[in-house]
């Protein structure tokens, strides 16, 4: 059993995202996530090349809600970068969010390997209290970058996994070596967000509802839906996701993802 962490509903809706194309975004859209200026010296030698998680094929998504969703975050964190710099710099004073997520990024950088990957998973956990994006924000689906949920405190599942996502880009995991990806949980019969960043040749997973860092073989009863980076969104092939799951609902499978769990 691994040790649970307060939980909540995860209420962000990507039906726009599966079923119904929005307006078209451009496909060669890229989140470059400028948070920090990073000593080179962290960054290391890149991992040697490894499957995607799950060990799963992919299809780019071109267009449509989820993307446009996903472009968005990168805007709003390319913002927060400027507000971070200012505060390394001293250069403005610095809002409380941002020395607290500075902290974070600070107690990451004092480790290495697996041990700076679980200090900034336990960090974000234990800042942010789950809370749905209704009670929060009253709005069913809203996504926020992470100096935005530190200054409340609280959020939901994509929101701890993008608060994951900058904060390990900034202490040094290069950038093809994380992804934030969408499953459905069966067991719950809810979607749900997590990070997952790949250590060495594998990939861990990183999750708001547990402190403890498991590998994405780890990871049971779930469908893998759609796979966000730097690079933009991916769909899982259904095919593929098919045989991994031999047993789940067809349903399950071809259906849009509907309203995301903690």
């Amino acid at each position: 059993m691994l040790p649970r962490i307060a939980a909540s509903k995860c209420a962000a809706v990507f039906m726009l995202a599966f079923t119904a194309f929005g307006a078209p975004v451009a496909a060669h859209a890229q989140l470059r996530v400028d948070v920090v200026a990073l000593d080179p010296a962290l960054l290391g030698s890149p991992a040697p090349a490894a499957p995607e998680p799950f060990g799963l094929k992919t299809v780019p998504v071109a267009y449509g809600g989820l993307l446009a969703k996903w472009n968005g975050v990168a805007a709003d964190i390319r913002a927060e970068g400027e507000v971070l710099a200012h505060c390394r710099e001293g250069s403005a004073p610095c809002p409380p969010a941002a020395q607290k997520f500075l902290a974070v990024i600070a107690d990451g950088r004092a480790h290495d390997g697996r041990a700076r990957i679980g200090i900034v998973n336990r960090a974000v956990n234990l800042s942010i209290r789950p809370t749905s994006d209704l009670a929060q924000w009253g709005v069913p689906d809203r996504w926020s970058a992470p100096l935005a949920t530190f200054t409340t405190g609280r959020g939901d599942c994509e929101d701890y996994a993008i608060a994951k996502y900058v904060a390990l880009r900034a202490v040094g995991i290069a950038e093809d070596d994380l992804r934030l990806v969408i499953v459905h949980d069966l067991a719950m019969d809810e979607d749900h967000a997590v990070l997952l960043v790949r250590f060495e040749t594998s990939w861990i997973v990183l999750d708001n509802r547990w402190l403890t860092l498991v590998a994405d073989s780890e990871m049971r009863r779930v469908v893998p839906l759609f796979v966000l980076a730097h690079d933009g969104v991916k769909r899982f092939a259904p095919a593929t996701i098919a045989e991994m799951h031999p047993a789940a609902p067809a349903d399950v499978i071809t259906a849009a993802p509907g309203t995301l769990a903690n």
